[in-house]
């Protein structure tokens, strides 16, 4: 009895030993099992994390890929001296089929072959390097672009846009205009501009007196903070032995630039009146009774010599038509233009002949280079003019008159007067030389071109 109940207490405990044990083992299933979801889950995390970031990748590469093709990079470089554009391109690493690609297909427009050394060539590629654009600096008013095109190239010529601000420049004449305007720390344009102006009434080769002085208003261009040079003149003004000449830029009655004076008549008349622009003084006047030179006797002189060295240009002094150019014994290569309203005017003793019997000229019109051809003591032009059949005397020949302004244009022409007319005066009374200033009554600088 006691037997049985000691076995049965140690059945007991083996019992509930293995009872824990099975739980035991429930347990480290159940925790391992636990930690197995977890680290299941864990790895399909990360598993899904990496494919998200391979993805992220590819799109990341993709991205910049296409950020890169959309990318412009610009690169300037001076065009070297002894060198041709095709050369240029090659050495910027251009392949030969496309650098010839670009030489044929600019042709239409540009000719490569005269690109100046010095010259500022532009050349836009992608991010990834592609050829989009090349640009070439001709002058300073004027870029040549040409343009990746599929296929081929597209090139076109563009006017560089610029500033324009009105500058005031006056000062005192002592020997010549060319180099009172240069005193002033201008260029020979301005002096050019102010000349034609003036060129209809006033001949600085011969007129031109110590103490004579000069007033402009004019445009001045601006790239990138420096000068490139002048635009037009609004106003201008010359004053020489007690007389005045003014000119302001208006319109002609067909809405074309001219110039006034203060009266409203044209400026630009049927003549200029020197058939030369500068340094030319007159070495003979017109006479009917001269000893020649060369012929040792009287003769009459029925034209004006003006002294000039060979190859100086020679102007037409009036629009017309050529009726002979060439050889004409004494006076040498001669040119003899008609005129309306029965003028004449002849060109002797020139280098080099620049037009041909029954062209078209423009009054200014560069027709010929002085000489020293014919029977001639040296290097001269002889200009005559006929008038009716008669050689007369240029110097004192009344010339046709000017047109005005037409009166429906006569308010908007004496408002602009109002405005240039005190800009003059002011720039007279500054005698210091010359005068840097915006136009007060002008309106603010802006971004154009000038035409």
């Amino acid at each position: 009895m006691v037997y049985g109940k000691l076995i049965s207490k140690s059945t007991l405990e083996r019992l509930r030993a293995a009872h824990w044990r099975k739980r035991l083992i429930v347990m480290v299933v159940a925790v391992l099992a636990i930690e197995g979801s977890v680290l299941a889950s864990i790895i399909h995390q990360r598993d899904v994390a990496e494919h998200a970031l391979a993805k992220e990748k590819i799109l990341a590469v993709k991205e910049v890929k296409f950020i890169a093709s959309k990318r412009e990079v610009h690169s300037v470089k001076t065009l070297p001296p002894r060198t041709t554009f095709s050369g240029f391109l090659a050495d910027q690493g251009l392949e030969p089929d496309t650098i010839q690609e670009v030489v044929q297909d600019t042709r239409p427009v540009y000719n490569l072959a005269s690109v100046r050394a010095g010259n500022e060539v532009t050349l836009v590629t992608s991010g990834q390097g592609a050829l989009r654009e090349i640009g070439y600096e001709i002058d300073p008013e004027h870029m040549l672009w040409i343009r990746k095109q599929s296929p081929g190239f597209d090139a076109t010529v563009k006017q560089i846009p610029f500033s324009v601000q009105v500058a005031q420049v006056s000062g005192t004449v002592h020997s010549s205009l060319f180099t009172a305007i240069e005193k002033e720390g201008e260029q020979d344009q301005l002096a050019i501009k102010f000349a034609d102006i003036f060129a209809w009434d006033f001949d600085f080769n011969t007129d031109t007196q110590n103490g004579d002085r000069f007033e402009v208003v004019v445009q001045k261009k601006i790239l990138n903070g420096k000068f490139t040079g002048y635009g037009h003149i609004l106003a201008a003004e010359y004053d020489s032995g007690g007389h005045r000449y003014q000119a302001l830029r208006f319109h002609d009655p067909s809405g074309q630039p001219a110039y006034y004076a203060p009266s409203g008549k044209a400026v630009k008349k049927a003549f200029l009146r020197s058939p030369l622009m500068f340094a030319a003084p007159i070495t003979s006047h017109f006479s009917y009774h001269r000893f020649h030179p060369i012929l040792k006797r009287y003769l009459p002189h029925l034209g004006i010599d003006y002294g000039a060295p060979v190859g100086s240009k020679v102007q037409a002094v009036a629009e017309g038509r050529v009726i002979f150019a060439g050889w004409d014994g004494g006076g040498g290569r001669e040119i003899k233009l008609r005129h309306a309203n029965g003028y004449e005017t002849f060109y002797l003793h020139l280098s080099r002949i620049l037009v041909h019997v029954g062209e078209h000229v423009h009054q200014g019109q560069i027709i010929a280079l002085t000489g020293d051809t014919g029977l001639s003591t040296g290097p001269h032009l002889d200009f005559r003019v006929l008038v009716h059949g008669k050689f007369e005397n240029f110097l004192a020949l009344k010339l046709p008159p000017a047109r005005s302004v037409s009166r429906k244009d006569w308010p908007q022409f004496a408002k602009l007067r109002g405005q240039m007319l005190p800009e003059l005066a002011t720039l007279r009374a500054h005698t210091g030389g010359v005068e840097q200033a915006s136009l007060r009554s002008s309106a603010p600088t802006v971004r154009a071109s000038v035409r």
